[in-house]
């Protein structure tokens, strides 16, 4: 990171009138809990893992992982909700527990939009469309043509119902006017594993996995959902490249970021942010995104709680119009 932005944020967080950085935190502090509402293994745990050894490190203070799976997020969500806000429990956003649930499941306890606070998003992460190596369909194009000619006869497979492979299928055939139909799996291995089978013939994948099958030719990247290409993937056009007018601007992706119960005192809010956003701009974070095929994408408080909202109105009217539901 270079001077001026680390002098950017240690203002910030001097501003907040705490201590800057680490240089007078206490050994003895009580640890961070950063609550990741996902078994581990994924992106959201790799992520909360670096930023966890990064935030311990600049603060001199314990800062621990706790995953609490379960309801699609909603239960580790709901246990930061109702934690103390003190700063000491945080929770490891997802665009699906934050902005895409509160629209699927009916009967919530909490709202996460109004019961959390947002303190720093990170990253950001596209999908990948995969078909099929043998398919004849080798572009967004080609994908069209065929669901219109075919209509309801193309299956599309995702990792569950209500997650963003799903919902960004729904969105797409919205886009498109197209009738495609959703095969839900338990789990993104099973899905590839049928994809690649012929069993369905197409998938709006999160990228680490489908990139080991891609690589291995037995299946094929026809576009990316992001704004801009993935490193990981150059070659591979995003959807609004396709040309088409009505997918003009078209973009799919999983934000992440760090949120703490509503009433955490702005002060902690605004130096835990400033720490978490030093973390997130090194080098060895950074190398991470990389690795899982995601990018980069700083922000505070305001920038994050901005792009909440978007992304709630976003696949709120998705989920609305398509009729989705968790189960």
């Amino acid at each position: 990171m270079d001077r001026a932005r680390r002098g950017l944020l240690l203002g910030l967080a001097a501003a907040a009138g705490l201590p800057a950085m680490a240089q007078q935190q206490q050994g003895g502090a009580k640890p961070i809990r950063i609550v990741v509402p996902f078994a581990p293994g994924g992106g959201n745990d790799v992520f909360a893992r670096q930023m966890a050894k990064g935030l311990g490190e600049l603060r001199q203070q314990g800062v621990v992982v706790d995953n609490k799976p379960g309801a699609g997020g909603n239960l580790g969500t709901e246990q930061v909700v109702r934690s103390a806000a003190d700063g000491s429990t945080l929770l490891l956003g997802h665009t699906g527990t934050v902005s895409i649930n509160p629209a699927l499941y009916k009967g919530l306890r909490f709202d996460a939009r109004k019961d959390l606070v947002p303190v720093a998003m990170f990253a950001s992460s596209a999908l990948v469309l995969v078909v099929p190596a043998a398919s004849k369909i080798r572009s967004i194009a080609d994908l069209v043509a065929e669901a219109r000619a075919r209509p309801g006869l193309l299956d599309y497979a995702s990792s569950g119902s209500g997650t963003g492979g799903h919902l960004t299928g729904e969105y797409f055939a919205q886009r498109t006017g197209t009738r495609i139909n959703h095969i839900p799996y338990k789990g993104t291995s099973p899905a590839l594993t049928d994809l690649a089978g012929g069993q369905v013939q197409m998938m709006f994948s999160v990228v680490p996995p489908a990139l080991a099958l891609v690589k291995g030719g037995r299946l094929r990247a026809i576009a990316v959902t992001g704004a801009k290409r993935l490193p990981l993937l150059p070659e591979v056009p995003t959807v609004a490249e396709s040309g088409l007018r009505e997918l003009a601007g078209f973009e799919s992706t999983l934000t992440y970021g760090i949120l703490a119960p509503r009433g955490t005192p702005e002060a902690v809010v605004k130096e835990l942010s400033a720490q978490m956003l030093e973390v997130a701009g090194g080098t060895e974070f950074q190398a991470r995104l990389d690795v899982e095929g995601a990018v980069p994408l700083l922000g505070g408080p305001a920038e994050y709680a901005a792009l909440i909202a978007r992304e709630s109105a976003l696949w709120g009217g998705i989920v609305k119009t398509s009729g989705a539901t968790a189960a």
